[in-house]
């Protein structure tokens, strides 16, 4: 029972921080992630919120990737895209409704801020090994299908949702290229750091 509630907190607390991570990226505008901008791109065209899209993207995503995969629809990732999504939203419509940053010293602050703070919420949520989120699963399912390198396929994938913000005319700048660039050697140095934390606490 204990394991239970200490994995679960931190897949829990993982997936919240990312959310916030997420919406100071976005509110920073200098430019989001690539698929953050792609729901932002939704929003502006089509209306909804952003985690309302971070939700149904990730539906879609849960199928596509069993299709992909040849494997079944996994059904508790959807937890992870309920929380970010609705996270997301108490973020960029309740806690951050009058943040704005005219400053470019604040943007950068904010944007440096963001891309370690969803460093870190990855380096919390995936140590339990759960249901990983749709967007990860989507790289994880090309590499199963087609042999992909996971560096080949998380590149394609960006790419893909790039293409489609870039079409949507989403928030994409200088700060897209920085989170892609910034956002992996960052979970790797907090990866083994989350690892340590965990089984410290299992161990006592």
């Amino acid at each position: 029972m204990k394991t239970l509630i200490i994995k679960g907190s931190f897949y829990l607390f993982g997936l919240i921080v990312i959310s916030l991570g997420i919406s100071l990226t976005i509110n920073a505008d200098l430019g989001a992630g690539a698929w953050d901008a792609m729901n932002v791109g939704l929003m502006e065209t089509f209306g909804l919120t952003v985690g309302n899209w971070v939700i149904i993207i990730g539906g879609i995503l849960i199928i596509t990737n069993a299709l992909i995969a040849r494997e079944r629809p996994d059904l508790l990732a959807i937890i992870t895209i309920v929380i970010i999504g609705k996270m997301i939203d108490f973020w960029l419509i309740t806690a951050f409704e009058n943040m704005e940053f005219s400053v470019m010293f604040n943007q950068v602050l904010a944007l440096v801020a963001g891309i370690f703070i969803i460093a870190i919420g990855v380096a919390l949520y995936l140590q339990p090994k759960f249901s990983i989120n749709p967007i990860d699963n989507f790289m994880v399912a090309l590499q199963k299908r087609f042999g992909f390198s996971l560096t080949f396929a998380k590149t394609l994938t960006e790419a893909f949702a790039l293409v489609l913000a870039l079409f949507l005319g989403g928030p994409i700048g200088i700060g897209t290229i920085i989170i892609l660039v910034c956002i992996g050697p960052f979970i790797q140095f907090l990866n083994p750091k989350a690892e340590k934390v965990m089984n410290r606490l299992l161990a006592s």
